[in-house]
């Protein structure tokens, strides 16, 4: 392939990522804040592949990284938060290009994949501002949000609200009185009735809250992969499933009948990857699907009649900020993290100079997932 129309400025784009740490009073970082350990991972897998990841302290890091965990072995996206599936992985990819896996409580964390109803974390934040609306000021409806923390909290806690003996409370306050029920309901529900994460059809979902997405499968199948814990699940539902969601035009959607879409791809793609199960996919349909992504510019979109996106491989060379580094989505727009790793991990696929090869399935240097994977000897994929 040609490379000749420009540079790629590795140290300026090591230098945009590090300069982010610190800026974390910026409005851009503190809307973020909610996914930093994504943000964290698509950084860090960027500089390795660029060659800089010796810039980073990596104690620091790790550091941060477990205090995110939950009491459950998931992971929030950021300190307090709550766990989900999506940080949950970002975190062990995070803790795998460091070589630093043998911090995790690998029983307790594949666990939680499977039973991540086991521990119901609220954010303290939110179940204390719950329980001081409840308790001081019990004439004044809740939000339905806030009154289904309420309700959780009251459950796990087994937290009293002195509004609640009140026996005009339920015939007042409709909406609140709704939401605290609904609350304690789903936290009942959940305790008692979940398994795990993995569905009897073999979806997979994100959190206690339920949402079903191949996305969820392929964190599932790629984290317990590499924690050599994939014979934890039932793999050939898991399987089924994905096959389940592939559509007449050869890509995937998020659930079955979902409309394909290059994301879903990715994930569906790789979690069969992962199980070793491609013969499943309709690699002639889904190729001409996938070419018929790229638009005039050259660049490709998620899906038909869609703007190209540099998360689908655009050509970074238009989309880069030549001054002070970083990738954008797309020619002139403001750069950021996100699509930094998807224009530099897109350019490591297409075997720019330089650059560490990366792993198409599970997303890391190539040397990563050797090591992981082959160099554990003793451990089953």
């Amino acid at each position: 392939m040609d490379f000749s129309m420009g540079h790629l400025e590795e140290e300026k784009h090591a230098q945009y990522i590090l300069s982010i740490e610190k800026k974390k009073g910026d409005f851009e970082s503190v809307a973020m804040e909610h996914l930093r350990m994504n943000g964290a991972y698509w950084g860090l897998t960027t500089l390795d592949i660029l060659g800089k990841l010796g810039a980073v302290d990596i104690d620091e890091v790790v550091s941060w990284v477990m205090q995110c965990q939950n009491k459950s072995g998931g992971f929030g996206g950021n300190i307090g938060h709550d766990p989900h599936l999506l940080y949950t992985l970002s975190a062990v990819q995070i803790l795998a290009l460091l070589d630093k896996l043998d911090v995790l409580d690998v029983d307790n964390l594949s666990n939680c994949i499977l039973q991540f109803a086991q521990e119901l974390d609220l954010g303290e934040s939110m179940c204390y501002a719950a329980k001081i609306s409840f308790c001081h000021f019990p004439d004044v409806p809740l939000g339905l949000f806030e009154g289904i923390c309420a309700g959780k909290l009251a459950y796990r806690s087994n937290v009293t609200f002195p509004c609640i003996n009140n026996a005009s409370f339920f015939s007042q306050q409709n909406n609140t009185s709704f939401a605290f029920t609904l609350g304690y309901e789903l936290v009942l529900t959940y305790k008692s009735d979940v398994a795990g994460l993995q569905s009897e059809d073999g979806s997979f979902s994100g959190d206690i809250w339920g949402e079903v997405d191949t996305r969820f499968s392929y964190i599932a199948v790629s984290c317990l992969s590499l924690l050599h814990c994939l014979d934890k699940i039932n793999v050939a539902k898991a399987v089924n499933y994905i096959v389940s969601c592939q559509n007449s035009d050869g890509g995937f959607g998020c659930t079955p009948g979902g409309e394909s879409h290059a994301g879903q791809v990715f994930c569906c793609v790789g979690a069969l990857a992962i199980t070793g199960s491609l013969h499943h996919v309709d690699k002639d349909l889904l190729g001409w699907w996938l070419c018929e992504r790229q638009v005039k510019t050259g660049g490709l979109n998620g899906r038909p009649e869609k703007l190209p996106d540099v998360r689908y491989i655009v050509n970074e060379y238009y989309s880069r900020d030549k001054e002070n580094g970083g990738i954008s989505d797309r020619p002139d727009d403001a750069v950021d993290i996100y699509h930094t790793y998807f224009g530099v991990a897109g350019l490591s696929l297409l075997e720019y100079p330089g650059l560490k090869a990366i792993d198409p399935a599970y997303a890391l240097p190539v040397d990563v997932v050797t090591r992981i994977l082959f160099h554990n000897k003793g451990s089953s994929v």
